[in-house]
């Protein structure tokens, strides 16, 4: 392992990243930012949703700006470099494994989802004040749910952005993203599908249930949530099978 040639990659993505600063940061928050207004504040204020509803939704938002940021870091450059620029051959003429050309694709997403998903909490906190009841009691429960909420995020990029061909980036949205949105236990908590017992044990193989639930469990615990220990164990889970998925295929793109 060329560790040399790794960090030089990692710093040139990062390079990208700041030359683009300002596009991310319309791209990552204004989505997010407008559903805390709208819910947080609009809703709240006018009566339609309790006070307590500020503090239930904003780990939802924290998690979905985290999975949309790392796979949007991870896939979109991608998809160019395989399928438009060609710029991955550069790369994969590097002295280095195949296998960490991804990874490193991968830390960098991680990286971005993380500075998009701590920063969401401050900015939410401005924004829903005052009545926004959150707080950090376990605080390695929540570095370890973070960074694996990071990691889910970025695999899965990954291993959309080695699959999907680019006229069906639109597809990937409407069919891929909008349905884990929205069922992803983002503005509602898992409890609340009871009512739908079916649709509360098929959301199961959705990752941002338990992006959102995990979060919700270390920032919000006085509301229902999954438990910590099934949480972990399925991101953990999630995080290795599309880590697999993803480096398959980045292999098959890579040598075909």
């Amino acid at each position: 392992m060329n560790w040399k040639t790794f960090a030089a990659m990692l710093a040139r993505d990062a390079q990208v990243a700041r030359r683009s600063a300002v596009q991310l940061l319309f791209q990552t928050f204004l989505q997010p930012l407008l559903f805390v207004f709208i819910f947080g504040r609009v809703m709240v204020g006018s009566g339609y949703m309790p006070e307590a509803y500020k503090s239930l939704l904003l780990p939802g938002i924290m998690a979905i700006t985290m999975v949309f940021t790392g796979i949007w870091a991870v896939a979109m450059p991608l998809v160019a470099e395989f399928q438009w620029t060609h710029e991955i051959e550069d790369r994969l003429l590097a002295p280095i494994n195949i296998a960490w050309l991804a990874i490193e694709k991968i830390i960098a997403g991680m990286i971005q989802a993380l500075v998009a998903g701590l920063a969401v909490i401050p900015l939410g906190w401005l924004v829903l004040r005052p009545g926004i009841d959150i707080s950090i009691h376990a605080p390695l429960e929540f570095v370890a749910i973070t960074l694996l909420v990071a990691a889910f995020s970025a695999c899965g990029g990954l291993a959309l952005g080695c699959t999907i061909n680019q006229q069906h980036i639109g597809l990937m949205f409407s069919m891929v993203i909008t349905p884990m949105i929205f069922f992803g236990c983002t503005y509602y908590p898992w409890s609340a599908l009871k009512t739908f017992p079916v649709l509360q044990k098929l959301v199961l193989i959705n990752p941002l249930v338990y992006a959102s639930e995990g979060l919700r469990a270390s920032l919000v615990p006085q509301f229902p949530h999954l438990a910590t220990l099934a949480v972990l164990v399925a991101l953990v889970f999630f995080d290795v099978l599309l880590l697999l998925l993803g480096l398959r295929q980045f292999d098959k793109k890579a040598v075909s």
